[in-house]
């Protein structure tokens, strides 16, 4: 019998943050090729113990693909199981392609973001009204770049919930770039390790951002919200307002 191969994503950390149906995947593997360099090792535990597993930390594209191919026309449950969500930088497009043109079926199954991870490690909204409501995940250039209309200052200049992935070892050039368009006193949420047993939370002005980053020596797995909605305050929605009438509450006549 043929299987598609199955890309999972592990969520931030926590075992528990899993979707079902990731879970449902990881129990039944076969064999299991994993991001072992960014996955909580608890969670790859979850796969059975005589499951094949393949560790990718030290592996190219070159080397991947052929694994994912030979164990797929084996017949075996194949789960190639990336870090956070399948839909935010887990490089899936290029081993997607590539098993398309050898005719394999595949399947995408999302995991949870570490933005939201944070956010509600937090207890806080990202989205509050009057206040912000857009949210903009992206990344500074570093060595691989970003697009031109998608550099760091024209994004900072929306003043939105700005959630910064994988830009730990550039913080200095980052916050230069925020208080450009930021008040200095905006709410930045720091999360390293985000879910794990570890786990580093905490929310610091923006004017601290970089400093607090070096000093507990941050390069990596650290996300960066900047937010004017983590400070909080009493705004309302209009959704539960006694005045406001929708499909499933119709003003009274």
């Amino acid at each position: 019998m043929s299987h598609v191969v199955s890309f999972v994503g592990a969520g931030p950390g926590a075992p528990d943050l899993l979707t079902l149906r990731a879970a449902e995947r990881l129990n039944k593997a076969e064999v299991l090729i994993w991001t072992d360099s960014l996955v909580c090792p608890a969670i790859a535990d979850l796969a059975p113990a005589d499951c094949e597993r393949i560790r990718t930390s030290m592996t190219t594209l070159e080397e991947l693909i052929p694994l994912l191919i030979d164990r797929q026309r084996q017949g075996k449950r194949v789960v190639r199981l990336h870090d956070g969500d399948t839909a935010l930088y887990s490089a899936i497009n290029e081993q997607i392609c590539a098993l398309s043109d050898a005719e394999i079926p595949v399947e995408v199954i999302p995991g949870i973001s570490a933005y939201q991870a944070a956010a509600a490690g937090l207890a806080s909204e990202l989205t509050l009204p009057g206040v912000v409501q857009t949210i903009v995940l992206s990344r500074a250039g570093g060595r691989t770049g970003v697009p031109e209309r998608e550099q760091l200052d024209r994004l900072a200049a929306l003043r939105a919930s700005l959630c910064i992935y994988l830009s730990a070892r550039h913080v200095e050039e980052v916050q230069t770039t925020l208080l450009e368009h930021y008040p200095a006193d905006t709410p930045v949420a720091i999360g390293h390790r985000v879910s794990w047993p570890d786990q580093m939370l905490t929310v610091v002005p923006l004017r601290e951002m970089a400093a607090v980053s070096r000093e507990r020596k941050f390069i990596r797995t650290t996300l960066y919200v900047v937010s004017p909605a983590l400070a909080g305050g009493p705004q309302r929605s209009r959704l539960y307002s006694p005045d406001h009438d929708h499909l499933f509450r119709p003003k009274p006549q």
